[in-house]
């Protein structure tokens, strides 16, 4: 029987940064679990009035919810959802970590922003004007996350996988040596050398995939 797997979006974005990589999983036959997250890019005002500490709590209950139904489980964290997935298998029996462009580094806030307002437009076809709109307040909370669960990564010695896109245009292709330098437990780092920050929309997508089925089929 295989482990459940619960997948984190990264900030401002939603589960389509993350569902091709579940769908690809569930093919194998294991349960998967791509919750819609307050960070998310859907609801401008939720971002606007939330914390870093209500992006923690979000990722405990969810993390709870596997534990009730399921004991342990698999964890994979994109982007901003890397660092709150390697906070969660510090306190939750996540028995395997997956970490992509996970945001440890980042280009810079103001590069940041303007990524985020492309994909925006991008994904949602939205104006100008509403991308404009991205709070800046909900950018502060993102780099006081970054900031308080840095250290966390230490503290992992779970089996993970960290894999980081060579052409990221958000994180700093220096993040995945940054956090394979700090993991204590076994773990793997992969490179794509076409992906953007989007890594499981990219060419390298498929590569990457079967690199995750391999890694948690491993005993």
């Amino acid at each position: 029987m295989k482990q459940p797997c619960l997948l984190f979006h990264g900030f401002t974005g939603g589960p389509y940064e993350v569902e091709p990589l579940a769908r690809h999983l569930r093919e194998r036959g294991q349960l998967c679990e791509v919750p819609i997250l307050p960070w998310n890019g859907e609801n401008h005002h939720q971002l606007h009035a939330s914390r870093w500490e209500d992006w923690v709590q979000a990722a405990e209950s969810h993390a709870e919810q596997m534990t009730a139904a399921y004991g342990s489980f698999d964890m994979v964290g994109f982007s901003m959802g890397g660092l709150l997935a390697a906070y969660l298998s510090v306190r939750y029996p996540v028995r395997k970590l997956i970490l992509l462009n996970t945001a440890v580094i980042y280009v810079s806030p103001g590069r940041l922003l303007n990524v985020i307002r492309d994909e925006w437009k991008y994904e949602r076809k939205i104006s100008l004007v509403k991308a404009k709109s991205t709070p800046l307040l909900a950018t502060w909370q993102f780099t006081r996350l970054v900031r308080h669960l840095k250290p966390e990564l230490s503290l992992v010695n779970k089996p993970t996988f960290v894999a980081q896109s060579e052409r990221d245009q958000v994180i700093h292709p220096q993040s995945a040596r940054y956090i394979y330098s700090r993991l204590r437990g076994q773990r793997e780092l992969h490179w794509h050398a076409k992906s953007d920050h989007l890594i499981c929309l990219s060419e390298d997508a498929p590569a990457l995939f079967r690199q995750v089925s391999a890694f948690l089929e491993k005993e």
